[in-house]
């Protein structure tokens, strides 16, 4: 058997019992491709909204737990030192989770992705659960709610590189943005399902925050392990009455996949290396890029209820489950935000012209919620909503179409096996700045929240010239053309092909 840190596959992947079940109902014995394709949509839809779903209790409670509740707090966060042992969990989780991301991409290209996930999404469960036996076993130890917000941490880092890498086995190429926008719609679905069940247990005792989320996603991980079909190949799907090699792996086809931008006749089974991904034309900057994009995104996801609920709105403070409700609506800008950033980048061909429009565009946003979101709920609805669709529209389009598209770069010459770990490594660099956003803020809040803004925007300022070059190259390429598309085998349709190997 191979070691983890080689190119192999260390076993095969199997067609999933639920898959030979559903298959006995069918005339034909199995299941269409679009039929499959609907289920893969859905599967890794739905398993992604738990991911995040079970991120979002963290947030919910910090109000309760903190000092400034009348019910007095939770030690060890009842102190003045409350929020920044809060923050200090944050970056416990974040951290944990980038530096895990690089290795569950790194395996996500070698291991059965079904099982890989289902391990993320009940691991994911478990810890996120123990968390909340804090409240009925009288736990009071920091180092407690530490340790299990690592190991929480871990077992999160799996989901993302795996659904990205199975959703990209059965989508084409064409009208990805749109496609991945619309889909990547679950992580701020997740974020409202998650607050709206963690804010309504809330009233029951905050470990019931905890433990909704959890059950959900350890639910929804067995329903992944029985019914995940990895690829096409794995179930001997067919498209256009073409069966697929039974014997092709991850990310091989025949057919043009959403991987592909072409027609392929053969595949490779060499996984790429990590320093090889990094060396991939645009991978860099847009990792970069996404630091400190998901440094605010973050900061909104861990303390926008904390916020809320510790600043006056039209002159009353609200309560932490109202408070939480109503952040729900920074993540419905965010859908809206993914959805449109995903169609402009198709129509304009402009992945990194899209992503800074949208980061400019979250700057004045950002001023102007600090600023005025205090005078009235109406105003601080409107303004919390634009900015969630400019904070989390980039976030979502880097981290899903532009994944998937320097994942096929012409670079790797027909090579398929880059996504998961492009993927992990675009993502994995942007946790890092997830992990600081939320402890900065932990410590910055008790100063100034207009510093904490201050800072928020200066992160999307450099988030946006980091992507500098790459939007003065796709102005070229509009203007000009480019000779190197045609040298990429893609199609020179303005609807299908892909921007990123014009850019680069």
């Amino acid at each position: 058997m191979a070691s983890w840190t080689s190119s192999q596959f260390l076993y095969e992947e199997t067609k999933p019992c639920g898959i030979q079940f559903l298959e006995r109902f069918k005339r034909s014995g199995r299941l269409s491709f679009k039929q499959y394709q609907a289920l893969v949509f859905t599967l890794t839809f739905v398993a992604y909204i738990a991911f995040h779903a079970a991120r979002k209790p963290n947030s919910i409670v910090k109000g309760t737990l903190s000092a400034s509740t009348v019910r007095g707090g939770w030690s060890p966060f009842d102190g003045p030192d409350g929020t920044a042992l809060l923050g200090q969990i944050d970056l416990a989780f974040l951290s944990v989770y980038a530096v895990g991301m690089f290795v569950a991409g790194h395996l996500g290209d070698r291991l059965d992705l079904r099982t890989f996930l289902t391990i993320g999404m009940i691991g994911t469960g478990l810890f996120t659960a123990l968390f909340g036996v804090a409240f009925w076993a009288n736990f009071h130890s920091f180092y407690y709610f530490l340790a299990v917000q690592v190991l929480a941490g871990w077992f999160q880092s799996i989901g993302w590189p795996c659904v990205v890498a199975v959703l990209g086995n059965w989508f084409d190429k064409k009208r990805r943005g749109m496609i991945m926008g619309v889909w990547s719609a679950h992580t701020s679905l997740g974020n409202i399902a998650g607050s709206l069940l963690a804010s309504g247990l809330l009233r029951f005792g905050w470990g019931w925050s905890f433990l909704g989320p959890a059950l959900l996603i350890t639910f929804l991980g067995l329903v992944v392990y029985f019914f995940l079909p990895v690829n096409p190949p794995t179930v001997g799907a067919e498209r256009d009455g073409t069966e697929v090699d039974s014997t092709m792996r991850l990310g091989d086809t025949i057919t043009e996949s959403f991987l592909g931008s072409r027609m392929s006749t053969g595949f490779d089974r060499k996984a790429i290396g990590f320093m090889a991904a990094w060396k991939i034309p645009g991978v860099a900057p847009f990792a970069f890029c996404l630091f400190f994009t998901k440094l605010v995104s973050y900061t909104f996801l861990y303390w926008l209820p904390f916020y809320v609920s510790h600043n006056m709105i039209g002159g009353e403070y609200l309560s932490e489950e109202t408070s939480g409700n109503l952040s729900t609506l920074f993540d419905v800008g965010g859908v809206v935000g993914g959805v449109l950033a995903g169609y402009i980048s198709d129509q304009l061909d402009g992945r990194a012209i899209t992503a800074a429009g949208f980061i400019y565009l979250a700057i004045p946003a950002l001023f102007l919620y600090r600023i005025y979101g205090h005078i009235s709920l109406t105003i601080n609805i409107i303004l919390m909503f634009t900015s969630g669709v400019f904070v989390n529209g980039p976030f979502a389009l880097i981290t899903t179409a532009v994944s998937a598209d320097l994942g096929t770069h012409k670079s790797l010459k027909g090579n398929a096996r880059a996504l998961a770990t492009v993927t992990a490594i675009i993502d994995g660099t942007g946790s890092v700045g997830a992990a600081i956003g939320p402890v900065l803020t932990g410590y910055i809040s008790a100063i100034s929240w207009d510093a904490v803004f201050y800072m928020l925007m200066t992160a999307a300022f450099i988030s946006g010239l980091l992507l500098t070059k790459l939007i003065v190259t796709e102005v070229k390429a509009m203007l000009y053309g480019s000779s190197d598309e045609d040298e990429a085998g893609t199609s020179s349709s303005p609807a299908t092909r892909a921007p990123i190997d014009v850019l680069l």
